[in-house]
């Protein structure tokens, strides 16, 4: 499945040359351009015969994970987070650096602490990726101060619809865009796959200020809460459909836009959502005030556990999403 090989690759902010290569390979054929500009994010354009409006699908390349910034005394490492809750971390396996050196993220067990500190979240801090190194030496044979650290988690379908994964934020947002580039679609497309959105909207700033499209469809994977107890956080639901959002924290989607995206869907039989609350931040937040200022559209999946190892979709929202981006850059609607 084409989300099971975007999510296997590796792409931390800054590092996303395994999963660009990966994009590029499935888009060879399909379009009728391909380039990669000086920040790395790539550019696919699909000309298209028809005259109408250029819309253009934009999703981030990069994943959450770790940056190794010391090695101790006794070849433990230290990281920096990039977009990751410490929360979530420990005792979780990881691969550190480009040759994906095993290891695990620990800390001190709970039986040496004080009792005033048992009940407490691990902050970043105090935690530590243990490789199996000696010492310092050894562990510098493998590691180099700046090499990231990204989550070792298998690609698992489970239930009857559910697809477990990391980085589904946002390699969910990049199978939409691919499928759609494969689609025979009649207008100008051009697929962006943008950098650095984890640590802010990086890649999308670059892109924004070269790309002149009509409309941008930023696609991505967006937080979902409908588990046990969160009924008030309730912002998107598994399995209603793919989410049209009116706004988010670094931009605010045009009206007339945001009506024909759910009337698109209605006359396809789509089924959708709209979100509920303004929460999180996309690649939006850069395109819509580049150069003359270009309207954005929000598309997402519900995602469960987003930037974890564990993120969870529902396959059905990620199939109808397919079918609504294709429909509507087939009827390049405005």
């Amino acid at each position: 499945m084409l989300i099971k090989k975007l999510t296997d690759a590796l792409g931390l902010p800054g590092y996303e040359k395994e999963i660009r290569d990966v994009i590029k390979s499935e888009l060879e054929g399909y379009v009728d351009s391909l380039a990669t500009d000086r920040l790395g994010n790539l550019i696919a354009v699909k000309n298209g015969g028809a005259p109408g409006r250029h819309i253009a699908l934009c999703a981030h390349m990069d994943e959450v994970g770790l940056c190794i910034n010391a090695i101790d005394k006794d070849g433990y490492l230290k990281f920096d987070t990039w977009g990751v809750d410490a929360r979530v971390l420990y005792s979780k396996p990881v691969l550190v650096g480009k040759d994906k050196i095993p290891g695990v993220i620990g800390a001190a067990p709970i039986h040496l602490l004080p009792p005033e500190r048992r009940t407490e979240a691990v902050p970043a801090d105090r935690l530590y990726i243990d490789i199996g190194a000696k010492n310092k030496e050894d562990a510098e044979k493998y590691v180099k101060l700046g090499d990231f650290a990204s989550f070792a988690s298998e690609y698992v379908e489970f239930g009857e619809y559910k697809i477990k994964a990391k980085a589904l934020d946002d390699r969910v947002g990049c199978a939409a865009i691919i499928e759609a580039l494969k689609s025979d679609c009649k207008n100008k497309v051009t697929g962006i796959f943008t950098t650095q959105e984890e640590v802010g909207l990086r890649g999308a700033a670059v892109a924004a200020n070269r790309v002149d499209a009509d409309l941008v469809i930023v696609i991505e994977g967006t937080v979902c809460a409908d588990t046990a107890g969160e009924d008030e956080r309730r912002v998107t639901t598994q399995g209603l459909g793919p989410v049209v959002s009116f706004a988010d924290r670094t931009s605010l989607y045009p009206k007339k836009y945001v009506e024909s995206m759910i009337q698109c869907a209605k006359a396809g039989g789509i089924p959708y959502q709209v979100k509920r609350g303004a929460v999180g931040g996309t690649d939006a937040g850069r395109f819509h005030t580049a150069k003359g200022g270009t309207p954005c559209i929000g598309l997402a999946a519900p995602c469960r556990y987003i930037h974890s190892p564990v993120s969870v979709i529902d396959r059905r929202d990620y199939e109808n999403l397919v079918k609504l981006t294709i429909q509507y850059i087939a009827a390049g609607m405005e």
